[in-house]
């Protein structure tokens, strides 16, 4: 008995006809009755009653078929697992992050060196760029993994995992003038701006807050990272817009914070494909990095309940 023979039958047993199971199977009738019948020799009972125009099972066929599709499942989950393996010895990932994004919430050097190590074999792409492109990469399937800055919900086909959630505040130099705790928008876009380029989620954020108040703002420098757009404004060179900062680090750096109303929140996130299969080995990191981040948040609620507690 063979595995074919068994797919064969019960193609034949679904289509309850030899000519339509063969055109199913890209084989010619002659040869599936051939393989049907030798089948039923090797078991000694008839598995189907054939007449002019219909195929219906026997009473020992009808006892057979589910157990060969069951031994035809058990033969697809067997190829299955191979295949995953066989991804997880010679793989490719393809990771994606916002330029300069260095990140303290997921150590993702940690992360790929574990991975590298417990998977030598697999290769791994991480590259640099705004969060549009990104985004647009991982819908198109050239990035398996994504970890962008986003101003609003994706579409359904993108998986996503909040990283971090963070209000966005405007930064003058710590003896600048003339500001109190608050900017409106109005009066931010009075100055020259400091922000991150076009096809940022902050960008983003800030233009589309824009908008829709019918303002305009006024960039005047861009820079890839946070921690730059910082040390511009502490130059004195405009009002940064980037994410919130604790007072004592931002004094750290030479700025202070002012709250921005109406208020704009932007995310960092992970982000993949739900409508393209990722690879076995794109799982695993994608689950790595899940897992990383979890003990990230866990960490976190415990220093504030601890901070909280004294």
């Amino acid at each position: 008995m063979e595995l074919r023979q068994l797919r064969y039958f019960v193609t034949v047993a679904e289509e309850a006809n030899f000519t339509r199971a063969a055109a199913r199977l890209h084989l010619a009738q002659p040869g599936l009755s051939s393989q049907i019948r030798q089948l039923e020799r090797e078991l000694g009972q008839p598995l189907l009653d054939r007449t002019s125009r219909s195929v219906t099972l026997t009473p020992v066929g009808e006892a057979v078929l589910p157990m060969a599709r069951a031994a035809l499942e058990q033969v697809e989950r067997i190829t299955h697992t191979v295949d995953e393996f066989t991804g997880l010895l010679r793989g490719h990932v393809r990771v994606g992050m916002i330029a300069g994004g260095a990140l303290e919430e997921i150590d993702m050097a940690r992360v790929l060196a574990d991975f590298h190590r417990d998977h030598p074999q697999i290769g791994i792409s991480l590259t640099e760029d705004t969060s549009d492109a990104m985004h647009a990469a991982v819908r198109r399937g050239d990035l398996d993994i994504g970890v962008l800055s986003i101003s609003g919900d994706l579409e359904p086909a993108i998986g996503t995992e909040t990283v971090y959630d963070s209000a966005i505040v405007a930064a003058v130099p710590l003896a600048a003038e003339g500001f109190g705790e608050r900017i409106t928008l109005a009066e931010l876009c009075e100055h020259p701006l400091i922000c991150l380029p076009r096809g940022t989620g902050l960008r983003g954020l800030l233009e589309n807050a824009c908008a829709a108040a019918g303002l305009a703002p006024d960039v005047a420098f861009e820079a890839a990272t946070p921690p730059l757009l910082i040390r511009l404004a502490a130059h004195e060179l405009g009002v940064a817009v980037i994410p919130r900062l604790p007072a004592d680090e931002a004094a750290a750096l030479g700025v202070r914070t002012l709250e921005i109303d109406p208020a704009m929140r932007g995310r960092l996130v992970l982000a993949w494909n739900t409508e393209r299969p990722l690879s076995p080995a794109a799982k695993v990191l994608l689950g790595q990095l899940r897992i990383a981040l979890s003990h990230w948040k866990n960490a976190t609620r415990d220093t504030q309940a601890a901070n909280h507690r004294t």
